[in-house]
């Protein structure tokens, strides 16, 4: 029996409001056991929580993404350290850099300050992380090799070199990929999962954000990881069976779930 788990998807994002039960009927009848719903507000982590109660299968990451980066508190570390008591809890995200949007270089530092003070709240926590990095390679492999010693993670919709995917490996981390590998403009990313080990490879969806072919344009969700694993197996030439297994046991390695 296929068993996949969709590794990134913000069921708390209000596309879905109202749909969270239906959505994860779906998902279950495609193969999909478990999915991780990341934060990326306080408001919108604490909805990853609540959802991580409500619905078996479903866990949560708790963060405050660079896009809503604000100077952040004791109170807030606070809150999202008594967020991650709880069992549904398994990481600190989605965090990160995004220069794609941000071109202000005040509000750039700023990006990077509450992104190490996240990555030093997940080691004190003992917590993986989960990172965005959009347009900010060279800064996000630097605060990682300095700032992330000690603590496991993922790079979310990986977008950067080969060279750079190997970086990530010395760190003995995990590559997350998603719908943009089913895309005809796809770029290296092709060649940069034929080059690496399964061992490695997380899928995602980013649901309800870039849904992959053959659902392009239309509201992507946890279900529609499926073709994101038939593409994996289709570059490696293995069967999707094997990439559901292995994408399966890495994520259960990475987050603490039950195999």
């Amino acid at each position: 029996m296929l068993r996949m788990i969709d590794t990134h998807t913000h069921l708390n994002d209000k596309k879905f409001l109202g749909q969270e039960k239906e959505v994860i009927e779906r998902a279950h009848e495609a193969g999909v056991a478990g999915l991780i719903n990341f934060g990326d507000t306080m408001e919108s982590s604490g909805r990853a929580v609540e959802l991580s109660r409500e619905f078996e299968g479903v866990y949560a990451g708790v963060g405050i993404h660079p896009e809503e980066a604000f100077p952040m508190t004791s109170a807030d570390d606070d809150r999202l350290a008594a967020w991650t008591e709880e069992e549904g809890v398994v990481a600190i995200g989605e965090i990160g850099l995004d220069y794609y949007w941000e071109k202000d270089q005040d509000k750039r530092l700023l990006q990077q300050e509450i992104f190490i003070r996240q990555l030093d709240l997940a080691r004190q926590l003992h917590l993986p992380v989960c990172i965005h990095d959009r347009d900010a390679h060279g800064d996000t492999m630097a605060i990682l090799k300095k700032e992330a010693k000690g603590l496991r993670g993922v790079l979310h919709c990986f977008s950067g070199s080969l060279e750079m995917a190997r970086e990530v490996l010395k760190l003995d981390w995990f590559l997350g990929v998603d719908g943009p590998l089913t895309y005809k403009n796809a770029a290296k990313l092709p060649e940069i999962v034929q080059a690496l080990p399964l061992e490695r490879l997380l899928v995602e969806t980013d649901a309800p954000y870039l849904a992959p072919v053959p659902m392009r344009g239309k509201q992507n969700e946890p279900a529609f990881v499926r073709y994101v694993a038939e593409k994996v197996a289709e570059l490696k030439g293995l069967t999707l069976e094997d990439v559901a297994r292995q994408t399966t046991s890495n994520a259960c390695e990475l987050y603490g779930l039950k195999a």
